[in-house]
Formats: C-alpha cells, sequence, structure tokens
C-alpha cells in the first residue's frame, strides 16, 4: 500500500470514529451498522443487529456486538480480520439507531422514552424531563435488569452531589412517582387561612407571612405544627412570638411537605 493510500485510510478511520467515541454511543438490538475493510471490497456490509445482540460479518460469521461502542467493535474487527487481510483497515459506523432506549414512568413527570444516543449519565436526563415540582425525588429509583440499582434522585438533581451518577445503559427504567402532597396548610389565627405549595427550605414563619400573617387575637406562642411521621401524627410547638419577638430564630422549623400550621387564638 503507498503511502498515500496509508494516509487517506488513517484519515478516514479519524473522521469515522471520533465522534463515535466521543459519544461512547453503546450498540444495541435492532441497531443499523455499516462495516468497511479498507481495500476489501468482499469484507464490506451494512447489517443489522439482531435481537441476539449479534450480527453476520463476511468471512468471520456471527460476532456478538450488543453492549460495544463502534471503537471497541471495530478494534475487536481489526484483531480477527487479521487471520484474512494483512493489516486490516476496519471502519464501524452506526447508521440506525432504533434500540438503546431508557424508560420513564410513575406519574410524578410525563412517561416517555429517552433515545440513548450517547454517553448519558443520570443527571443529564433527569436534566431534559422537564418541569420536576410535581415529582417525588426521594422515592424515585432507576431500575436495571429488574434491580433497583440507584435510589433517591433527590441530592442529585437538587443539591448538585454528584459523587453517585451512574452512566445509564440501554433498557434502563426511571420510576419518578408523583408527589402526592406538596403543600403545607396554615390554619387558624392567620389572616389568610390557605394551602401554600411546599418550597425546600421553607419555614413555619414564612408560611404565616404568607398567610396574611397573625391576627389581632392570634395567641403566637400557641402555634403548632401537626405532621404525620411513620404513619403516626405528631405536634410540634411552636413559640413564633418568641421568633418574631425576640429574635430566636433557632425555633424557626423547617417545613416538610403535608405541614398543617395550627395558630390558636384567644379573645384575652
Amino acid at each position: 500500500m503507498h503511502m498515500k493510500q496509508i494516509f487517506l485510510a488513517l484519515a478516514m478511520i479519524l473522521l469515522v470514529s471520533l465522534p463515535a467515541a466521543a459519544g461512547d454511543y453503546l450498540i444495541g438490538e435492532g441497531d443499523g451498522l455499516d462495516i468497511a475493510v479498507w481495500g476489501v471490497k468482499e469484507l464490506t456490509s451494512s447489517v443489522k443487529v439482531r435481537p441476539d445482540g449479534k450480527i453476520t460479518v463476511p468471512g468471520l460469521g456471527d460476532v456478538s456486538v450488543s453492549g460495544q461502542t463502534p471503537a471497541d467493535l471495530q478494534s475487536s474487527l481489526s484483531i480477527r480480520l487479521k487471520e484474512l487481510v494483512k493489516n486490516p483497515i476496519v471502519t464501524v459506523t452506526v447508521r440506525d439507531i432504533t434500540n438503546s432506549k431508557v424508560y420513564i414512568f410513575g406519574g410524578g413527570v410525563k412517561a416517555g422514552v429517552y433515545d440513548l444516543s450517547r454517553r448519558t449519565s443520570l443527571l443529564q436526563l433527569l436534566c431534559t424531563v422537564g418541569e420536576m415540582k410535581t415529582a417525588d425525588l426521594k422515592k424515585s429509583y432507576l431500575k436495571r435488569n429488574g434491580k433497583k440499582i440507584r435510589e433517591n434522585f433527590y441530592q442529585l438533581f437538587i443539591t448538585g452531589e454528584s459523587d453517585d451518577d451512574p452512566i445509564l445503559e440501554s433498557g434502563d427504567s426511571l420510576f419518578i412517582p408523583l408527589l402526592m402532597d406538596k403543600n403545607v396548610f396554615v390554619l387558624g389565627g392567620v389572616n389568610l387561612p390557605k394551602a401554600i405549595e411546599y418550597r425546600d427550605g421553607m419555614t413555619v414563619m414564612e408560611a404565616i407571612l404568607e398567610s396574611g400573617g397573625f391576627t389581632k387575637y392570634a395567641s403566637q406562642n400557641d402555634t403548632q405544627i401537626l405532621r404525620k411521621e411513620a404513619g403516626a401524627e405528631v405536634s410540634i410547638p411552636v413559640r413564633a412570638k418568641d421568633i418574631t419577638n425576640a429574635g430566636k430564630m433557632e425555633l424557626n422549623i423547617k417545613l416538610k411537605p403535608g405541614d398543617y400550621i395550627i395558630v390558636k387564638e384567644s379573645m384575652f
């Protein structure tokens, strides 16, 4: 082979293989592949990955390809084809992507199927699924081959703790349930008793202020939070007057979704 032909062949490999390697795309069942062996027309073919994860390559027979990147397959074919061709130069191109998908369900976000066309982490996918206000991230999980491999997406998505951010694989399922109660409720001695959409970090005094503040008959230090914990209802006393008048902000309790704030009233 002349030097000019070698240079052109190497350039072709770079043009074809680098985009695939950059995305780390994993070949899956149903994908269409173009396989070319430089200078050997008889070994060049277009194939589709069968349900068993294999393709048929001229001169080699059946070859397992599912789960490999194009670059990995290119390398393994180059080694095997040395039995037939001296110094084979192989290129692998993914022509049709049909079966590398991740499934999203559960009601907390819009259900759908995500095409896994490149290397994608769990966080990257969560950033594409749209509004998450009604999603219960703490009860969400990632399932693979029938097993939960990652539970509770809250820290990953809300606070950005990405130490455990798995790379998704074809066939993975994301269960993201609906947040059943996303409100807190303020009742009793406030000017505008109401339900307020819960926000992360919301405190009892913030909720009371959003409900118009205390009435003139409110017994501020007789405020309480009713909260369900482990299936039982607990009452948490709040000395609201000490918070506002004495500046004891450590008493300004952080709320949880579903909390009821009850402000008692007194005529004296």
